[in-house]
């Protein structure tokens, strides 16, 4: 074996490597990111306001929660948030059926030492083009604070949680629908 054929196979191997990554971004393979391969025909969504109708007392908790899922479905897909169920070919919509602050743990002293907060939504997931929803189904989830240090912040943050948990559960839910 010479120094020119090494040479002729470096080339070769160079060139199939080349092909290989052209093919690959031209789109003949799709992948995505975060493991989600979303159909060519689907492109946008539309995400209504979700209500609070569980008494809760919390003026943005409805906030809070569509935002999240707002977040979640434009900046971890390639979906178009729409303003109209029209003009969307998927529709996750819903609302906040329950809310509780109760304690969870208590001390030897009937103190509170961790409060837990619960959220509880009845949300469905539809493509437009189909007369009945691919899933519509009850999400629940929870998160604890500290009511003596500062219960307030602590509520605040236990709901931003819980909210992010019940954005990411429909997230994955509407996801593995594809």
């Amino acid at each position: 074996m010479n120094c020119s054929d090494g040479y002729k196979n470096s080339n070769i191997f160079r060139i199939v490597l080349v092909l290989i990554l052209s093919i690959s971004l031209t789109g003949c393979l799709r992948y995505s990111f975060t493991g989600v391969t979303i159909p060519s025909d689907v492109r946008t969504i539309y995400i209504p306001f979700f209500q609070d109708q569980s008494g809760s007392g919390l003026g943005d908790l409805d906030d809070l929660l569509t935002d999240a899922l707002i977040n979640r479905f434009v900046n971890e897909t390639r979906l178009t948030l729409t303003n109209s169920r029209e003009d969307a070919d998927v529709i996750i919509e819903g609302l906040i059926t329950s809310y509780s602050n109760q304690p969870f743990s208590v001390a030897g002293d009937q103190r509170a030492t961790l409060n837990r907060v619960q959220i509880g939504v009845q949300a469905s997931y539809t493509y437009t083009n189909s007369e009945q929803p691919e899933w519509d189904k009850r999400f629940n989830s929870n998160a604890e604070f500290d009511p003596g240090e500062d219960p307030i912040d602590g509520e605040n943050e236990a709901v931003s949680e819980a909210v992010s948990r019940i954005a990411e559960n429909m997230f994955n839910d509407a996801m593995g629908e594809w």
